[in-house]
């Protein structure tokens, strides 16, 4: 490294830093040379994709890109890790002990995969029936243990804690069903999701619809149902009643598991976190309460709205303008509203395309009735989504 300086700082090289990055230098050729992403990662990934890849529609390494491939002209990559912010003084150190100072910060690096959340469940993973679509490792694994299923109980977990895509663990589900009465296996098979959240979605409209899908595919769901351990070697789950704290225990013959998920440690040890860990932002501007010159969206922010890729899309811009408009010495005029999306896979060429904001409203795009199950929208997600944040997104345009 030759430069310790620069005028914005982007922790994270995901979709919402390399986003904001993209948009900033299309908007202000000023700023070429003067803005940093700041990610250890050697690659890049298209996360939404790992569900059709856990149930055979798609191949892995189509998710997949070299870091610097998605790197923005006009940035600078350091590729090492963030260890500590120190806000008063406009900085940051990595880990090679290094100081980077900055005019404005934007924090996006994401939220992690809590393995020892569950006991056993690091040890369980990736073998004997064990997999989760919430890591490249073993999206693939996850389509070998469903076309290998014989019957049994086939079950499915969502945490308690804030996940990336809140829709993915029921996704998989669905199309894991669909496999199942398509190839003659269903009335084998108990299909179980058992979920922390009271309901099987937050939304009133896309509840309804799929509580309707729920009950065609005859799933046996189990709410307010917190997965605690796994006894890999026995084939039994363990899960805790949030509201009775008793406890259930699940045979399984195969299992999904959504590992709980929590922000990065070098984010919730440090100043920049409210009282849960995430970075502490105003949810309309993304401005962080405390530091006017540092923002943050996606993942690891405390935005009260689903984590999606959807929901980065429309940050990422209003995080872009907004700082763009400090350097000018304006106001923040761009505002955010929620909005986020969860493109619902409920089954090989079905899809319900729920879109909603910070009230839980509906906030459809498009010019149909999105609470059905479409082909049209699951060939949307399949086809062109990943077309468009390759193509779109990441490089700015949209």
């Amino acid at each position: 490294m030759k430069k310790f300086h620069f005028r914005v700082v982007i922790v994270g090289g995901g979709s919402a830093g390399i986003s904001v990055a993209s948009r900033m230098l299309r908007k202000s050729k000023t700023l070429y040379d003067e803005i940093a992403i700041i990610d250890p990662a050697d690659h890049h990934y298209y996360q939404p994709l790992w569900t059709l890849v856990g149930a055979g529609a798609a191949k892995k390494e189509a998710t997949k890109r070299d870091m610097g491939s998605v790197i923005p002209e006009g940035a600078s990559w350091i590729q090492d890790r963030v260890i500590g912010f120190l806000p008063m003084e406009n900085k940051l150190q990595i880990a090679n002990h290094q100081e980077i100072s900055y005019d404005y910060l934007v924090v996006a690096a994401g939220i992690e995969l809590n393995w020892d959340g569950v006991k056993g469940l690091r040890e369980a993973i990736g073998k004997n029936g064990v997999t989760t679509n919430y890591d490249y490792a073993y999206a693939d694994y996850t389509w070998e243990v469903i076309r290998s299923f014989q019957g049994g109980t086939a079950l499915f977990t969502h945490p308690a804690t804030p996940i990336k895509c809140g829709g993915a663990p029921q996704k998989i589900m669905y199309l894991a069903e669909d496999y199942f009465a398509r190839t003659g296996i269903k009335k084998d098979a108990e299909v179980v999701f058992a979920s922390a959240n009271p309901a099987i979605f937050d939304v009133d409209k896309y509840r309804i619809a799929l509580e309707k899908v729920v009950e065609r595919k005859q799933i046996d769901t189990r709410f307010k149902r917190n997965l605690i351990e796994i006894r890999g070697e026995e084939k039994k789950a363990v899960f805790e009643h949030l509201d009775t704290k008793e406890q259930e225990v699940i045979a399984y013959d195969m299992l999904h598991v959504t590992p709980p998920m929590q922000a990065p440690a070098f984010i919730k040890n440090s100043a920049l976190a409210d009282e849960n860990g995430w970075v502490d932002v105003q949810k309309h501007t993304l401005q962080h309460v405390r530091y006017e010159n540092i923002f943050a969206l996606g993942d690891n922010s405390n935005l009260p709205t689903a984590k999606t890729g959807a929901a980065i899309r429309k940050q990422a811009p209003l995080v872009a303008n907004n700082i763009l408009a400090l350097m000018k010495e304006k106001s923040l005029e761009a505002t955010y509203q929620g909005y986020s999306s969860c493109p619902v896979v409920t089954g090989y060429n079905k899809l319900i395309l729920a879109e909603f904001d910070y009230n839980k409203q509906p906030t459809e795009t498009l010019p149909f009735d999105q609470g059905k199950e479409r082909l049209s929208m699951y060939i949307l997600k399949k086809y062109f989504l990943p077309i468009m944040y390759w193509s779109g997104m990441l490089k700015g345009k949209m």
